[in-house]
């Protein structure tokens, strides 16, 4: 142990204490050896190999979390394998982010991960509050110097911090917002907790336009500008200025509890007439707002963009000829159906899109006038797909069709190959086949949002009323009828599932309208599209709102 510090077993208990009246003080709560005995890496001077041993662990993180505790940046980065990034993170969380009298406890280590809890205080300007919060760490061998150091991460210093992230006390970088629905309920993330990353967002980038002003915070400041602050800690109430949103209280209370029946899932709800954002959610560890910033294949929810391009280049019709065959090759690569799917040599297109027929899709890529770059045209000029173009009112992807050759033009065409979506994508797909005209999604009033909207030339009213006639058949009698039963009105869908390599369960898709409302889901490992992303979009249809 360095100078100033006290080492003592009691009852079992390994315990290192800073002396004196210094920056903090350091608890280690694990079982030791009773003889006490020091590091095997400081007792051979050769360079060791292989994981840290038990013991190595445990006084590389008492070293580590006293010199934390006492304020010594340097030496406690000296004990991790990026002690330049280290101390820079452990000055900041002293100087800058002003916290002071820092305890530090570790709980039980489990092989080489260490567990602490944090109990400072955040001081500035005079005003003080306590600071709670637990983090961890892994202890691992140094690649070069064969010593126990601690694997340095930004999440180290706290859990919420990511890569470039720093610790701030002092004005907020913007003023709190009071976000309120279309209607002026009010929105919070106590409430709607999916809502948290969403609502930092849009603090971020309109507080100093919804007429507020900033208090004295402990936040993080995102390397990423764009994902706004996270306030952590107030330390001086700021007045919230008010900020009006698409979104609707009724369609965001039933698309939260949606999500959160099913791990990683994902959500959004969309008015067709307007493009205006109703309800977005997500269940995640992680606070990344997929619903939004998600690219993943979308499955056999993409053939509603397939159909269009079918249709409106003159490969076929709704009712004309769609043959569903066990099997269908392109260009070397052979593809099939779902387990069980009867062949139809005598299917039309809506057969095959309410069965989400897949050979029956790729035969047709092959037709004249087709070309690589036809179903990114189609997903461009007629979704407004892929353009990189759309300001949502905050970070959003607009999706990836990307013209394809070799098998990838056919696996693109049932939403695998190279095609990336998210659930506000295929919700504004479903948006534009019901009604013909693409509206880019919005959260925010467009005045708000300064940026010109993507725009696109949209479908024909024929190519319209054949997609509504497939969708309602497959929410009807096809793939997504078990999902939407109970539902009245004009109701339309069209589920996906797609694999990914690795995963024990394909990606679950669906996406559905009903009135004026277009839902899409998305569920990581969850199946077929009507297993668990269905269930999601009839919870938010259902509301109407």
């Amino acid at each position: 142990m360095r100078k100033g510090a006290k080492a003592a077993l009691v009852s079992g208990v390994f315990a290192v204490l800073v002396g004196g009246s210094g920056y903090g003080a350091y608890n280690v709560v694990t079982a030791v050896n009773a003889d006490g005995g020091s590091s095997s890496s400081a007792k051979d001077g050769a360079r060791r190999s292989g994981p840290p041993t038990r013991e190595e662990v445990r006084e590389t993180a008492a070293a580590f979390l006293a010199a934390w505790a006492k304020g010594d940046a340097d030496g406690a980065a000296a004990y991790t394998d990026n002690a330049e990034v280290a101390a820079e993170a452990l000055t900041g969380y002293r100087e800058d982010a002003h916290i002071e009298k820092v305890r530090l406890t570790a709980g039980r280590i489990s092989g080489t991960r260490v567990p602490f809890t944090v109990r400072a205080t955040v001081a500035y300007e005079g005003k003080r509050k306590p600071l709670r919060y637990a983090s961890a760490f892994e202890v691992v061998r140094g690649v070069h110097s064969g010593r126990a150091l601690v694997d340095w991460r930004a999440d180290v210093v706290h859990p919420d911090l990511g890569r470039g992230d720093t610790l701030e006390t002092g004005e907020a970088a913007a003023p709190p917002i009071r976000a309120v629905d279309r209607d002026g309920r009010a929105l919070t993330a106590k409430a709607y907790p999916s809502l948290a990353p969403v609502l930092d967002q849009l603090r971020s980038k309109y507080g100093d336009r919804a007429g507020g002003r900033p208090g004295i915070e402990l936040y993080i400041d995102r390397a990423d500008a764009d994902a706004g602050t996270k306030t952590l800690l107030t330390l001086a109430e700021g007045r919230a200025g008010t900020l009006r949103t698409t979104l609707s209280a009724t369609a965001q209370r039933a698309a939260e509890g949606a999500v959160a029946r099913y791990a990683e899932s994902s959500v959004v709800a969309v008015k067709p007439s307007t493009g205006e954002v109703l309800a977005v959610a997500n269940h995640r560890e992680d606070e990344f707002n997929a619903a939004f910033e998600g690219k993943l294949a979308p499955g056999s929810t993409m053939k509603i963009v397939t159909a269009a391009m079918l249709i409106e280049r003159g490969v076929t019709k709704a009712s004309g000829p769609a043959p569903c065959t066990p099997e269908a090759t392109w260009q070397s690569q052979t593809f099939h159906n779902l387990k069980g799917m009867a062949p139809d040599g005598k299917a039309t297109l809506a057969d095959s899109f309410a069965r989400s027929c897949n050979t029956a899709f790729v035969k047709l890529v092959d037709e004249k006038p087709l070309t690589d770059a036809s179903l990114t045209e189609e997903a461009q000029d007629g979704f407004g797909l892929g353009r990189d173009d759309w300001h949502t009112g905050i970070t959003s992807s607009d999706g990836a069709v990307p013209a394809s050759t070799g098998p990838d033009r056919a696996a693109n065409a049932i939403g695998q190959g190279q095609v990336q979506l998210n659930p506000l994508n295929l919700a504004s797909v479903t948006a534009t086949a019901m009604t013909g005209s693409f509206r880019q999604p919005v959260l925010v009033p467009k005045s708000l949002i300064g940026d010109e909207l993507a725009t696109a030339r949209g479908l024909s009213e024929g190519t319209v009323g054949q997609l509504r006639q497939m969708m309602r058949r497959t929410a009807v009698s096809g793939t997504g009828a078990r999902a939407l039963a109970g539902l009245g009105g004009d109701v339309g869908a069209k589920t996906g599932s797609a694999e990914v390599d690795g995963q024990r369960r394909p990606n679950s898709w669906f996406t559905g309208y009903r009135g004026d409302l277009a839902v899409a889901a998305m569920a990581q490992e969850g199946g077929h599209g009507g297993d668990t992303a269905g269930p999601i979009v009839a919870a938010v249809l259902r509301t109407g709102a």
